[in-house]
């Protein structure tokens, strides 16, 4: 055979290994691999033998010697094997006994398995030594071990290949939930605080939002959220909430606006935003409430925030009955205040004065020209205070048994005194049977009355009896304690006659 034929046989072994090698890559594991000594001699064999005819003869082993090889190798299948190495022995020459299946009795040549091989039983490969390593790859030829190579880098590729698809299919993945989550609805929740207010009884609170969503495009709705704040629903992007108008209780609630707003950035689906984004419904007198507010509390109403036009319309009447209600109460509030302060309103020749509020429907009234006596109840025998108008440089003296309680000047030459009996002295004394010559007996619920009166119950009857005034008696501590209330609720409503 001459050097071109070896050639072209070469190239074409070398061809059909890497196509084999390649077809495999995903069949073969390193477990299904074994390396002998004896294998790679084999293979390296015909290597040697097509070497070219030109090559130095020196190089060649005589055939004599070739021939004393074989029968030292023979020699050595002889013996024992070695503990350092082993040899892979070949299921095809096994000895028939030794075969992995054997006949059944009744069940012909059908295979069955005989019994589990025990990992002792399989030869592993040897480990070679490193002269043994390097012998081995001066044997093996420059193609052998370019095939090898691109074996080697073949899989290389292959598993490069599949860990880039995978974290190319990662990121792929991610960028489409990130795509998809930039065109979902994003439920959010924002605080609200409105007392009384049970949206499914009443109307929700319409919120007005505006901003840009994550597509660039303006946003301008009202959405409507229930008293928790719920309701909410946008895609990602930066918002601006606001609220339109009063919701509507079901008893006719209308609420105070707030005029605050919050910026907010909407990112994932249920997202609290109470932190960015509260606001605070106060409930005003319903007597202030107006028909506009009403009116704009309605529309929402019907637009979204009731469960029907009727429903809203039936809220819209609630509220309009609840402020004519409010609004007739505090009309009928102060046509009565008029007519107390009428009542209360007192007139001499000389002076004009108003009756405390505390006093008013406890107290009545005499009146002898500039005299005017205050006096407790239905009982004119028991006086609160006389009202005296004396002209300037003249004397005044109280009757028997009463004080001085104070004076006001009317500015016209005349000054008005007010006198009367110390009472948080007086009863406590009288009760206790310790004035000699009481002006009355009282009757305990009377006593505790005019105390309370003159004193604008600022103490009990028994603060008084036991602790300001005591057994012994204290009118100076007890008078105080009557000029002092009086200067605050009687004298500085004395005026001079218009």
């Amino acid at each position: 055979m001459n050097d071109e034929t070896m050639g072209q046989e070469d190239a074409a072994q070398d061809a059909e290994a890497c196509a084999e090698a390649l077809e495999s890559l995903d069949r073969i594991s390193l477990d299904d691999v074994a390396f002998d000594d004896s294998s790679v001699d084999v293979q390296d064999e015909p290597e040697i033998e097509a070497q070219p005819d030109d090559q130095d003869t020196g190089d060649v082993e005589p055939a004599e010697d070739e021939a004393d090889h074989e029968d030292t190798e023979s020699e050595a299948d002889d013996q024992p094997g070695s503990d350092t190495s082993e040899e892979t022995i070949l299921l095809d020459n096994l000895p028939a006994e030794d075969s992995l299946t054997r006949e059944l009795p009744g069940l012909g040549s059908a295979p069955a398995v005989d019994e589990t091989i025990a990992m002792g039983d399989i030869p592993l490969p040897s480990v070679p030594s490193a002269r043994e390593a390097e012998v081995r790859h001066r044997k093996m030829s420059p193609k052998r071990r370019n095939l090898m190579v691109a074996g080697v880098v073949a899989v290389a590729l292959v598993a490069g290949g599949a860990g880039y698809a995978a974290w190319n299919g990662y990121r792929q993945e991610q960028a489409a939930v990130v795509a998809a989550n930039a065109h979902t609805m994003m439920s959010v929740q924002i605080g609200v605080h409105a007392a009384g207010l049970d949206c499914s009884t009443g109307s929700k609170i319409p919120v007005q939002v505006s901003g840009q969503d994550s597509d660039g495009s303006s946003v301008s709705e009202t959405l409507y959220v229930d008293e928790h704040g719920r309701g909410i629903k946008l895609l990602p992007g930066d918002y601006t909430f606001s609220i339109a108008a009063s919701p509507i209780a079901a008893d006719g609630t209308i609420y105070t606006v707030p005029t605050t707003k919050a910026q907010v950035t909407v990112k994932n689906d249920g997202q609290d935003l109470r932190a960015q984004a509260t606001f605070k419904l106060k409930v005003p007198s319903a007597d202030t409430v107006t028909d506009d507010q009403i009116d704009a509390a309605a529309k929402y109403a019907e637009e979204g925030g009731a469960s029907s036009a009727a429903a809203a319309k039936v809220l819209q009447q609630a509220a309009t009955a609840r402020r004519d209600a409010a609004v007739n109460a505090v009309s009928a509030q102060k046509a009565q205040a008029s007519r107390d302060a009428d009542a209360r309103h007192k007139a001499t020749d000389l002076y004009q004065l108003d009756i405390p509020v505390e006093w008013y429907g406890k107290v009545a009234t005499w009146q002898n020209g500039s005299t005017l006596c205050i006096y407790l109840g239905d009982d004119a025998n028991t006086p609160l205070v006389t009202l005296v108008a004396v002209r300037e440089g003249e004397s005044f003296t109280p009757d028997e048994g009463d004080t001085v309680l104070g004076a006001a000047n009317l500015g016209n030459g005349y000054t008005v005194y007010a006198s009367g009996p110390v009472y948080p002295y007086v009863v406590p004394q009288t009760i206790n049977g310790r004035t000699q010559n009481p002006v009355s007996t009282y009757p305990m619920d009377t006593a505790i009355e005019l105390v309370e009166l003159t004193t604008g119950n600022r103490y009990t009857y028994s603060q008084i009896k036991n602790v300001l005034v005591g057994k012994d008696g204290k009118a100076d501590t007890a008078t105080k304690l009557e000029t002092d209330y009086l200067a605050q609720i009687l004298l500085p409503s004395i005026k001079a006659q218009d």
